[in-house]
């Protein structure tokens, strides 16, 4: 099981989201960050599993929010490039790998 790191820019994307759905509906957010969480923890576990969408940035698709996790697999860890939404501009998050 591979570390997770997530780069600043993951990060505030991952907030901002929280921010939103709890927003929408108090404990939305939470429910959102759980789901985050439970794809984290899928990637940590096997992180060659999903499926690779530019080099060797890979793409992991959250179950009940258009969001993705987009990541690199390093050696000794896995590192986070962005939470995003699928309704984005990838061009934002593919200068980042």
């Amino acid at each position: 099981m591979l570390p997770i790191r997530l780069r600043p820019e993951a990060l505030n994307e991952l907030t901002e989201a929280w921010r939103w759905h709890e927003g929408q509906r108090q404990g939305l957010g939470d429910e959102f960050r759980a789901c985050v969480d439970a794809v984290m923890a899928e990637i940590a576990r096997a992180p060659l599993l999903s499926a690779k969408v530019q080099g060797d940035v890979r793409r992991r698709v959250l179950k009940r929010f258009p969001f993705s996790v987009i990541y690199l697999t390093e050696p000794d860890h896995v590192e986070v490039l962005a939470v995003f939404h699928s309704a984005r501009d990838p061009q934002s998050w593919q200068e980042r790998g």
